[in-house]
């Protein structure tokens, strides 16, 4: 009795290996940008709450994001009253740790922490086209009695700077920008209050 012959054809399986093979490291996920609307033409930024136990933190904040903002020069800066959206922000968290001692458990190395919830209204819809929690800006630093070391001031305005570019990428450029510890949320479904002038 004759066995069938059976060929096994490897040109399919061949070109699956192929395939398989390319596919990896090349393919990145890209996810289409979400940018402002186009009647979106001037940005106000609303001075920054502070909901933290230090003084002053928001000022300096809200004057280092319009000067980012002025840089880029995507977007004009206007006043709220001319602007088309609203950048809206608040410092929700300021934290300073000791991460490093010596010998005489002296702290030698600091963290420094803070945490901004930012959102973004539409002016002309009163709607927020983006919400962003916990946007994070960190800084380990020596102590300033150490060579090289800084002061928790000059610490705090390299977050500044830190944090104003992460603002302006984030509204300029789109959903998605800014990564770390932030929840981010697009077309949240509520209104803001309306604002009194």
């Amino acid at each position: 009795m004759k066995t069938p012959n059976r060929k096994l054809h490897a040109e399919p399986f061949l070109l699956l290996g192929l395939l398989w093979g390319c596919s990896g490291a090349d393919i990145k996920y890209a996810p289409a940008p979400q940018l402002l609307p186009s009647h979106i033409q001037k940005i106000a930024i609303r001075p920054f709450a502070n909901k933290t136990q230090q003084f002053g933190l928001e000022d300096k904040l809200t004057l280092r994001a319009v000067d980012e903002f002025l840089r880029d020069g995507r977007y004009p800066v206007v006043p709220e009253s001319k602007a088309d959206g609203v950048v809206i922000g608040e410092i929700a968290r300021y934290i300073l740790t000791p991460i490093q001692y010596d010998a005489n458990l002296v702290a030698t190395v600091y963290k420094l922490q803070i945490l901004l919830n930012l959102k973004f209204l539409d002016l002309s819809t009163q709607t927020y086209l983006w919400e962003e929690e916990n946007l994070e800006g960190i800084l380990n630093y020596l102590a300033p009695t150490l060579p090289g070391g800084k002061t928790e001031e000059a610490a705090r305005e390299e977050i500044w700077d830190i944090l104003a570019r992460d603002i302006v990428k984030r509204t300029v450029e789109g959903f998605g920008s800014v990564t770390g510890a932030s929840r981010r949320r697009v077309n949240p479904q509520q209104l803001p209050p309306q604002k009194k002038e």
